[in-house]
């Protein structure tokens, strides 16, 4: 597969991967290389990745976290930070992060604030975070369980793809990261959507030329706007009701917490429900979409509480303007619309929609 060049960084994918890293490291040649894994990818990943760096004489440290969504936080980089002084980190010093959207997320902001910013690489293992979090340089973490609201748009160095990662992965994370590359065909390409939707199993083998198709999508969007003042809004879709979702399952000691790609997933389908409302969106669409989602993810029960609930935390959205709600729509599969307004009332219904299929 050729690289991928995006606006300051490069994407490899697997024959590259390792050439390319033991060439980087060549270059650049890095004070220290620290490597930040998580619980799993650091007994399920590391081990592969570390026989096949070659970093000569250069001292690698190795990093790990908890794994989970909550400890996104301010804290878990803060134990990070302390770390990298203790062993002398310095502004020659490079990061790699090794694990899924939480690793690649936390790692490039406490990458990208260090001393005010190391070179860092994104090297990430599951199907989530080799589709979106990994490309565009979003990088951030929670504040408590409000999603991503500190953080900062800075693009490591270089992204290193591996496939073969993906068999450390459980099923529930290979769907959970199939939503995000489902959201690139609703928003941007209708003929990748119907080559997802008609995917018999997620098997890596039929994966890969998906996943690469999925990083064009995205960088060619992140590219025209690199920092969200346009285009690149549209990957916002599922992701204003999706995120409320996912932070009130996750901060419920009731609940049992959502994968991203779940609780993206519902969003997805009220998003998609509001878009016949307000937007030009076709109930034959909707029905497409709708279906298309609920083969793969299965229905979450979310009571009028739970609703109540959620639309309360919209308010934290990072998309709002002026306290406005703001959500990305769809006049039609692969032509998306930005900045609607949805009535409280109007979300409502769509919750009813969801919980009536």
């Amino acid at each position: 597969m050729e690289s991928i060049t995006t606006k300051s960084a490069i994407v490899h994918f697997n024959t590259k991967v390792y050439t390319e890293l033991n060439a980087y490291i060549k270059k650049t040649n890095p004070s220290k290389i620290f490597v930040l894994v998580d619980t799993n990818t650091h007994e399920y990943c590391l081990p592969q990745f570390l026989a096949n760096m070659e970093s000569g004489n250069i001292v690698v440290e190795v990093m790990e976290m908890p794994e989970g969504e909550d400890h996104k936080t301010i804290d878990i980089c803060t134990g990070v930070w302390d770390a990298m002084a203790e062993y002398y980190a310095d502004r020659k010093s490079l990061m790699i992060n090794l694990g899924g959207g939480v690793v690649t997320d936390l790692g490039g902001f406490v990458a990208s604030t260090y001393m005010r910013g190391i070179d860092y690489i994104n090297v990430p293992t599951s199907l989530l975070a080799m589709v979106d979090a990994s490309v565009g340089g979003k990088t951030g973490v929670d504040l408590g369980s409000l999603k991503n609201l500190v953080g900062v748009i800075n693009e490591g160095s270089m992204v290193l793809i591996d496939t073969s990662f993906l068999e450390t992965l459980p099923q529930n994370h290979m769907v959970s990261g199939y939503a995000e590359m489902l959201k690139h065909g609703l928003i941007f390409n209708k003929p990748y959507w119907k080559s997802l939707i008609n995917l018999k199993n997620l098997d890596i083998s039929a994966l890969d030329q998906l996943i690469y198709d999925s990083v064009v999508i995205k960088n060619n969007i992140v590219s025209e706007d690199p920092n969200e003042k346009g285009l690149r809004k549209i990957l916002n879709f599922g992701h204003t009701l999706g995120h409320a979702i996912e932070s009130y399952f996750l901060e419920n000691a009731d609940k049992t917490p959502l994968l991203h790609g779940q609780a993206i997933a519902i969003g997805m389908i009220l998003e998609a429900y509001i878009s016949t409302k307000i937007c030009s969106l076709s109930q034959e669409s909707l029905e497409n979409i709708t279906s298309a989602i609920l083969v793969s993810f299965d229905k979450v029960e979310i009571n009028d509480l739970d609703i109540s609930l959620i639309i309360q935390l919209l308010k934290h959205d990072k998309k709002n303007s002026h306290g406005i709600v703001k959500f990305v729509l769809l006049d039609a599969i692969g032509e998306p619309k930005i900045d609607c307004e949805a009535s409280n009332a109007l979300i409502l219904d769509a919750f009813n929609y969801y919980n009536q299929r």
